[in-house]
C-alpha cells in the first residue's frame, strides 16, 4: 500500500503518503505519564498519517494509546517526544494559545457525549466555533450551514435545545457544528458509544457522506468493529504503537483481526 504500514513501528523513517495530501501526522510520538517504577508510556514511537479527504478508523484494544494518539493529533494534548503536524504546520511545541486559535479555525470535533451546551438552542450551538472565534459567518458560510441544517434534518429543530432532543439529533447537531467551519481535519472520538444500534449506523453514514460528498477528511477512534467499516481506511494500535493498516473492511473481517491482535498480546 501507499499509505502508513506496518513498517512504520520499527523503521526510523516512517512510510506515508505525498505530504501534500496528508492532513495530520505524527512521526515517532511517545507520550509518557509519571517516573520511575510508576512510568506509563501510552505511546511508543507512533507514526500515522491522515489522508486528506478520507475517513480513517484508528481501533485497538482498551490501553493501546488510542485516544492518546487522537489528542495529540488534535492538540488537545502533547508528545513526551517525536513530532505532530496538522496540514503544514508543526504543532508539536506550540504554546496554549495558539494551540487554542488552531482547533477553533482548522478542527472540528465529534465526542461520545455529544458536548453540546445546554443553554443554548440548536441554530446557536451550531454557530458556536463562530462566536468563540469572535467572528459572525460569511455570506457562503451561511449558506453552507443552512445546506448542513437541511441536509442533517434539522430545519424544525432550530429553536430547540439539546434536552428536547434525542440522541441521534443531538449527534447531528454535533457534527453538523463540526462541518459549519469546514476544518482541514475533524476528529471523531467513539461518536456513536451512546446511540443504539439504528441511530449509531444513521450518524455513520452521515460522516462517511461527508468524506465521500464533501471531501472532508475525518479521524475517528473506535472500538467498534461495526463503527470502523464505515471508514475507507483502518489503522490498528497495540501497545501504543501503529502496527498495520487495512483498506475498506467489513465487521466480521475487523472483528476477525482485532480477535487475532488479542490473542497475540
Amino acid at each position: 500500500m501507499d499509505n502508513v504500514t506496518s513498517s512504520t513501528v520499527t523503521t526510523a523513517a516512517p512510510i506515508f503518503p505525498p505530504l501534500e495530501k496528508l492532513v495530520a501526522r505524527v512521526v515517532n510520538a511517545t507520550k509518557s505519564y509519571g517516573a520511575g517504577a510508576g512510568r506509563v508510556n501510552a505511546l511508543h514511537g507512533a507514526s500515522l498519517g491522515i489522508p486528506a479527504g478520507q475517513f480513517t478508523a484508528i481501533m485497538g484494544p482498551s490501553g493501546s494509546g488510542k485516544s492518546t494518539l487522537m489528542h495529540i493529533m488534535a492538540g488537545l494534548d502533547s508528545v513526551t517526544s517525536g513530532q505532530v503536524w496538522l496540514g503544514d504546520t508543526e504543532i508539536t511545541r506550540l504554546q496554549d494559545a495558539e494551540l487554542t486559535v488552531l482547533r477553533r479555525r482548522r478542527v472540528g470535533f465529534v465526542f461520545q457525549s455529544f458536548n453540546l451546551v445546554p443553554t443554548l438552542d440548536v441554530a446557536a450551538n451550531i454557530r458556536l466555533p463562530f462566536e468563540l472565534d469572535g467572528r459572525r459567518p460569511t455570506r457562503t458560510q451561511s449558506e453552507w450551514i443552512d445546506h448542513l441544517v437541511e441536509s442533517l434534518g434539522l430545519t424544525d429543530r432550530l429553536t430547540h435545545r439539546p434536552h428536547e432532543l434525542s440522541g441521534g439529533q443531538q449527534q447531528r447537531v454535533a457534527i453538523a457544528r463540526a462541518l459549519a467551519t469546514r476544518p482541514d481535519l475533524i476528529f471523531a472520538d467513539e461518536p456513536t458509544g451512546n446511540l443504539d444500534s439504528r441511530t449509531g449506523r444513521e450518524v455513520l453514514t452521515l460522516l462517511a457522506e461527508a468524506s465521500r460528498t464533501y471531501g472532508q477528511s475525518i479521524a475517528m477512534v473506535t472500538h467498534d468493529p461495526i463503527a470502523a467499516s464505515f471508514a475507507d481506511r483502518i489503522v490498528f494500535l497495540a501497545d501504543g504503537a501503529v502496527v498495520d493498516e487495512r483498506d475498506r473492511a467489513t465487521p466480521e473481517e475487523i472483528s476477525g483481526y482485532m480477535l487475532g491482535m488479542e490473542q497475540r498480546a
